[in-house]
């Protein structure tokens, strides 16, 4: 487990990671479902979600160098709760398309920045302190889509991406605690 020192990238890992397989698991349904928008049309969605995760990667290195990475993984929590926002607050297809873009560019990066922080620890080694922090992001992975499945059936599909919107403000808030040069 990581320690106080790496607890901080921990939890942005974990909802980042936490984000992204929702939208992995859930956009196609939350397009079929709470916009009724064609089949098509939500497929549509997940490729635009994933070619801004693609272009997010690809950016991300320049992006680090020109801000730094505690400033792309500000930015990248404050595009993560805007694009829920723009999904849950205009269910309409062209809103939505562009929700889904800005949460794929908001978790491209922040995975990776945050393991590569990680292994820069001066608390553990690099390996153990990837591995903690890795362990706890992948329990968001595989946690938090099943709890999407029961708010939704709790009250909708719609209250459940607001919920999960929340995981961005975690993530910013936990960009605080970081240090400039991590």
């Amino acid at each position: 487990l990581p320690d106080k020192a790496l607890l901080k990238f921990a939890l942005i890992c974990f909802s980042s990671m936490a984000c992204e397989n929702v939208m992995y698991a859930w956009s196609g349904v939350y397009f079929y479902k709470a916009v009724h928008a064609s089949k098509v049309t939500a497929t549509a969605g997940f490729v635009i979600f994933m070619i801004a995760v693609t272009i997010g990667r690809f950016s991300g290195d320049h992006l680090v160098n020109k801000w730094g990475i505690k400033r792309v993984i500000q930015n990248s929590a404050i595009l993560i709760v805007a694009g829920f926002a723009v999904v849950v607050g205009l269910p309409y297809n062209i809103p939505v398309l562009l929700g889904y873009a800005l949460i794929g560019f908001g978790v491209s990066c922040i995975v990776p920045l945050v393991l590569s922080a990680a292994g820069r620890s001066k608390s553990m080694s690099g390996g153990p302190a990837i591995a903690a922090v890795s362990t706890v992001g992948y329990l968001g992975f595989l946690l938090v889509p099943p709890v999407v499945g029961f708010i939704a059936q709790a009250a909708n599909l719609r209250w459940a991406f607001a919920a999960i919107s929340l995981l961005g403000l975690v993530i910013l808030w936990m960009t605080t605690k970081m240090h400039d040069d991590e």
